[in-house]
């Protein structure tokens, strides 16, 4: 683990490799789990003011499970997440083709709507904990569903964060990306025998 401006960093998230594969993945991280995408607490009013700018990208059986269970829920855990479709899919899924994707970024793609899609999503499989005093843990999460990207990653030699980069500097800004870039460079030199990563 590194430090980098109070946010804890495993070190895999600079070490393993990761690119997302969507036509072999098929976008299962949106119809797998055991509960919806962990939301901001800001992204709970968002998904609430910004619902008529997306709501023709959802499904009849999206919009059901909002209608039922509203625009978020306290899941098991008491953390803030994305309604389910039936305990499975996340309510703001569709699909195309057999491939499973967000609605809301549909939406944004085609200029719709200016939320791209929940945080937690645009970073995985980089999840984020936030501790009592303020601080952030970021860690890599491992899914067998998620085999296809591991592969795409070590075959393209893709870090984990490169490939979150977008991601990264959405929800903790420029300095931070390039401070994980650094990073990683003064592991590389350690590990080659060049000089000390701490």
């Amino acid at each position: 683990m590194i430090e980098i401006d109070g946010k804890i960093v495993s070190l895999d998230i600079l070490t393993e490799r990761f690119c997302c594969d969507i036509g072999r993945c098929r976008g299962m991280c949106c119809v797998e789990g055991n509960s919806g995408a962990p939301l901001e607490q800001e992204e709970c009013a968002v998904l609430r003011d910004e619902f008529q700018k997306y709501r023709d990208y959802l499904k009849p059986e999206g919009l059901a499970a909002i209608g039922k269970h509203g625009f978020y829920v306290v899941d098991q855990d008491g953390d803030l997440t994305t309604p389910l479709i039936d305990g499975a899919e996340c309510a703001y899924a569709v699909s195309d083709n057999g491939i499973t994707f967000c609605a809301i970024e549909k939406a944004w793609r085609e200029g719709r709507t200016t939320f791209r899609k929940p945080v937690s999503c645009h970073l995985y499989p980089v999840r984020v904990a936030k501790f009592s005093d303020g601080s952030f843990g970021l860690n890599y999460h491992r899914w067998d569903v998620c085999s296809p990207a591991v592969k795409h990653g070590k075959k393209n030699g893709v870090p984990v964060y490169r490939s979150l980069r977008e991601a990264l500097v959405r929800r903790f800004g420029d300095e931070f990306y390039t401070a994980l870039e650094e990073a990683e460079r003064l592991l590389a030199d350690e590990t080659a025998g060049n000089g000390k990563f701490f």
